[in-house]
């Protein structure tokens, strides 16, 4: 277990690896290994613990009954998934926690984060103030979706959503960490009529991509 790199996360903010050996214990944390495609968490399972990513990256999927499918969110190295869920007792999962590429994930009991030891742990407080913190910023990025899923027309959608992906990279030049049909998927749209979208902004100026490598031309970073 990478305790150093595990102090750099969100979750474990503020908490020194002198300490982190004692406080997982105490939350009865595990690791596994996931390859490609595999299935960490099923829609309609019942989970009592979160994720955390501590290689690889993963994808929320939701599927439809007549067989479609939609990436409700990417979880990067370092996040967490599964903590809704794992904090409402018996509630089902409606979508699916797929591996994106072979990953290593760190599962923690939520039941033992939010319960402060009779040990008196003095860091488990910070834990669960960490916890409340990342869900905090989850609603705001589910805002942010909701507004990139908003306009009716696809160009707009991906100019609010690759606009969001420069604020964040301070830069005009980025890297998207969706294939054309997860980042389709993600924002509600066709992924050939999407691909077209792509190369018309590209003859108009508006943006250059090569792959997952994107500019925005005008920027004003």
């Amino acid at each position: 277990m990478n305790y150093d790199f595990l102090t750099t996360t969100p979750l474990f903010e503020g908490i020194p690896v002198s300490r982190l050996a004692e406080l997982l214990n105490c939350v009865g944390a595990r690791e596994k290994r996931y390859q490609k495609g595999e299935v960490i968490f099923h829609a309609g399972d019942v989970t009592e613990v979160i994720g955390l990513v501590e290689t690889g990256s993963v994808n929320v999927v939701v599927n439809f009954y007549w067989g479609d499918s939609n990436i409700f969110a990417h979880v990067g190295k370092g996040e967490i998934f599964g903590e809704n869920y794992a904090a409402l007792p018996k509630r089902e999962l409606v979508c699916d926690v797929v591996a994106q590429e072979e990953c290593e994930i760190l599962f923690v009991n939520m039941d033992k984060l939010l319960t402060t030891c009779g040990d008196g742990c003095d860091f488990h407080h910070r834990l669960i103030h960490n916890l409340l913190r990342i869900s905090a910023q989850k609603n705001l990025d589910l805002s942010t979706r909701m507004l990139h899923t908003a306009p009716k027309s696809i160009r707009e959608r991906l100019l609010s959503y690759l606009s969001e992906m420069a604020i964040k990279a301070g830069a005009c030049h980025f890297t998207i960490p969706f294939s054309r049909q997860q980042l389709a998927d993600y924002l509600g749209v066709d992924r050939s009529a999407m691909s077209n979208e792509l190369s018309k902004m590209q003859r108009d100026g508006l943006i250059l991509y090569r792959k997952n490598n994107f500019t925005l031309r005008y920027c004003q970073k």
